[in-house]
């Protein structure tokens, strides 16, 4: 069993495994090493898959897709959209609190770490899992695509009815493989600063997420994150 996939938690292993030869991360497993080598690679090793450790399979409420991990110094954690506490916010992220704020009429949080969302249910889940510094994807068409795949076949196959939130056209893509049969599906705009203007302000992803999971029979997720008075915008 090559690291990678020693490294990911037995829950989502053995799943994935049903599906995906694991073993064919070798040689994404070799570049990545490489690149690690040579110059800075995001998240650190031993984040890569912080989204499959805090969302097992069966705990998910919602799946939100993102692209690539930030590619900035000190940025990228293993999360979609994430950034650790002390980290600017990025601009993407600062919209979705923007809409979050405008949709449930919550405080702005203090930080852009969406930790207590993955703890809660929400499987904040990268198509591509690491990046060079300064590069963005850079690290595309490595293999990070299938694996990915296979994660979200195994979270549509296994979750109980959830919720699968697509921003944007890449994320739509990518769920376009999935079979979503008894999964409801919301689809937006991405909440970059180019596309937010034009569907994802006003989409209120995050009450309508809560309804479908009412409907479902299912506890709705805790959007709410630590707030601090006038933080973010």
């Amino acid at each position: 069993m090559s690291s990678f996939a020693a490294q990911i938690p037995p829950a989502w292993r053995t799943a994935i495994g049903a599906l995906f030869d694991l073993d064919s991360l070798r040689p994404l497993e070799d570049f990545v090493r490489t690149e690690r080598l040579t110059g800075s690679v995001f998240p650190p090793e031993n984040a890569l898959f912080t989204a499959l450790e805090l969302t097992p399979p069966d705990r998910i409420k919602a799946v939100i897709v993102g692209q690539d991990p930030y590619h900035d110094e000190g940025q990228a954690h293993g999360l979609a959209f994430s950034v650790l506490p002390g980290v600017p916010v990025p601009p993407s992220l600062r919209n979705i609190f923007k809409e979050l704020s405008s949709d449930l009429g919550v405080m702005p949080p203090a930080n852009g770490d969406l930790r207590p969302w993955a703890r809660s249910g929400v499987l904040l889940l990268n198509a591509v899992l690491t990046v060079r510094a300064h590069e963005p994807a850079s690290h595309r068409n490595r293999g990070w695509e299938a694996f990915t795949d296979a994660v979200l076949t195994t979270a549509a196959r296994l979750a109980p009815p959830s919720v699968f939130l697509l921003w944007g056209n890449f994320a739509r893509e990518k769920a376009a493989r999935l079979d979503l049969t008894g999964h409801a599906v919301i689809e937006s705009a991405h909440p970059s600063p180019l596309s937010a203007s034009r569907g994802f302000f006003g989409s209120r992803p995050f009450s309508r997420t809560n309804q479908r999971l009412r409907e479902f029979g299912r506890e709705p997720v805790n959007w709410q994150l630590a707030p601090e008075e006038g933080a973010l915008f």
